[in-house]
């Protein structure tokens, strides 16, 4: 009967395999770190061989045969050159152990940034941030100590071990054999306990991105808690939640205690062994041609601890490749996909048609039979929609709240994808955004406005006076050098969307969308806003979702939605 494999089980393997590959290419990043690491660890390793043979001569010249010390310089002139330099080279592994482990580190949080770059702001606000930033934080840990210990102990393991069983079986083939027999014990042992480990370990690492982001949320929301009386009931759940990872956290202790006792258990008991082999020799208890000298003994027996010593910092540092499997999972959970890895090739949108001989120019914006929806699965706010917007032309986006006006422009500046239709703007063509609930940094205002990369005061001061954000920088206490905070921490909505505004003017863009960037003003700062953006920039093509009249009338033509149809404004622009 044929027996079928289970799709689930090769579906994880599949998976561990392919995040180890990824964890393994992190180490790319510090390539010149881990040679220089694992050459040092395993020199350090080979010199176990002159080193103990050094000692087993010594003390069967001294003890067996009882020479004394004459002749014995060059011995001790070896031993102490074994000894210094494997200090040296034990430090010297440890700083580039440590460098390794940065270096994945970083290049973990690179990957992780670029990916979160690209995802784009909307499915940033779907994520907790505490969570978020658990990724760049104890998964990143967990990443470079895989590569600062469970590798480095790989590579010790396949390469110190086989030198020192050679050695050992040169010496006396019976110990040889001895520790050869009981050498695969030690892996099995591994690999039984580390069926557990890893899910142990992706328990608590979920656990502590749960409480993390659990501690983040509730302390920028603080505030609202202390308002609103909560504040007892937050510390209740962050102790149940710190009381849920101390649980998970004891459990990863247990499996890797217990992978170390019984790594212990084999090693002590192999040693164990060989050491009663050379005993009964010694006491003649062994035929004559096994019988071996004191020299061979002391030899052996200095080996054998060290021939284990490898596999048990192996198995030491086996929960650290639990722990960064269980990360590497996380990261692809949270991601969608391992940062770094291809995404999966998407058809390639309907190019725009080339315009007819004799017709317009091509437009620098062309919306054409779109559709959008609000989340996955929802169903279109609006379909079909066709639109097009020439370099220096204005429209407004009009209609009830909630109609589309703002994903629509989310949607052209990159952020959503169409359900069906293509959005194509002219190559080469600059976007500037300024959204209802822009993000200002912890920083002063200019520190604020100099993220569009702008050096030159003059052009910062120029952009904002259009924005209209001097006009109340000006009664602050060091204008624009004053300081806000978190996400605009000191000032109104309004003043906030007018930081971005002239955020966005600072890029010199070609095509402009704003997105209610009139709200909360009072008329006369509207219409010098207005004024003062059609002054600054006189050929940009702006498409503007608005409530207000007085900016329909200035950009001339609106599009309601969500019926998608054109009409010019009413009244005189101002």
């Amino acid at each position: 009967m044929a027996v079928t494999a289970d799709p689930a089980a090769t579906d994880d393997q599949d998976a561990r395999v392919r995040r180890e590959r990824w964890l393994d290419g992190l180490g790319d990043a510090a390539r010149g770190a881990r040679r220089l690491a694992v050459a040092c660890t395993v020199a350090g390793g080979w010199l176990l061989l002159p080193q103990a043979w050094a000692i087993a001569v010594l003390l069967d010249a001294v003890l067996a045969r009882g020479r004394g010390l004459d002749g014995t310089l060059p011995l001790f002139l070896l031993l102490g050159g074994c000894l210094a330099t494997r200090a040296v080279l034990a430090w010297r592994a440890g700083i580039a152990a440590g460098d390794l482990a940065e270096g994945v580190r970083q290049e973990l949080r690179r990957c992780a940034w670029a990916a979160l770059h690209a995802r784009g702001p909307r499915w940033l606000r779907r994520q907790r941030s505490g969570a978020l930033a658990e990724l760049v934080l104890s998964h990143a840990e967990a990443a470079g100590d895989y590569h600062a210990g469970y590798r480095l102990a790989r590579a010790e393991v396949a390469w110190v071990p086989p030198v020192l069983l050679l050695a050992v079986a040169a010496a006396d083939l019976v110990p040889g054999l001895l520790l050869l027999f009981a050498a695969p014990l030690l892996p099995v042992s591994m690999a039984l306990v580390g069926w557990g480990a890893e899910s142990a370990s992706r328990a608590q690492l979920a656990e502590l991105a749960r409480m993390g982001g659990h501690f983040a949320d509730r302390l920028r929301g603080l505030g609202l808690i202390r308002l609103y009386g909560r504040g007892e009931a937050e510390l209740a759940g962050i102790a149940a939640a710190a009381e849920g990872l101390r649980e998970r956290s004891m459990r990863v202790l247990r499996i890797a205690f217990l992978s170390s006792a019984v790594l212990e258990f084999f090693a002590s008991l192999s040693v164990a062994i060989v050491a009663l082999y050379f005993g009964l020799g010694y006491l003649g208890m062994l035929p004559l041609e096994l019988a071996p000298d004191l020299r061979t003994g002391l030899f052996c027996l200095l080996l054998a601890p060290d021939f284990f010593a490898p596999m048990r910092r192996l198995g030491t540092h086996y929960h650290d490749r639990a722990a960064a499997l269980a990360a590497a999972a996380e990261v692809e959970d949270v991601l969608g996909r391992l940062p770094g890895v291809a995404a999966p090739a998407h058809a390639p949108e309907p190019a725009p048609e080339p315009p007819a001989t004799g017709a317009r120019p091509a437009p620098l914006l062309r919306v054409h039979a779109l559709a959008l929806a609000p989340e996955p699965g929802a169903a279109p706010l609006f379909e079909g929609l066709e639109f097009e917007l020439q370099p220096g032309e204005r429209l407004a986006l009009a209609g009830p709240s909630g109609c589309g006006k703002s994903l629509l422009l989310e949607a052209i500046a990159g952020w959503v994808a169409p359900l069906e239709g293509s959005i194509a703007i002219a190559g080469g063509v600059r976007c500037g955004h300024a959204g209802q609930r822009p993000w200002l940094f912890q920083d002063s205002l200019a520190g604020n406005l100099r993220l569009a990369a702008a050096q030159d005061a003059g052009e910062l001061h120029a952009a904002a006076e259009a924005a209209q954000v001097l006009r109340f920088a000006r009664q602050l206490p060091r204008g624009l050098d004053t300081p806000v905070g978190e996400r605009g921490y000191g000032l109104s909505g309004g003043e906030a969307r007018r930081v971005a505004l002239a955020r966005a003017l600072l890029r010199r863009p070609q095509l402009l969308l704003l997105d209610e960037p009139t709200a909360f003003l009072d008329p006369g700062t509207e219409a010098a806003l207005l004024e003062a953006l059609a002054r600054h920039a006189p050929g940009c093509a702006v498409l503007v979702a608005t409530h207000s009249p007085r900016v329909m009338r200035w950009a001339g033509r609106v599009l309601d939605l969500p019926s998608g149809r054109i009409r010019p404004a009413l009244g005189v622009a101002p």
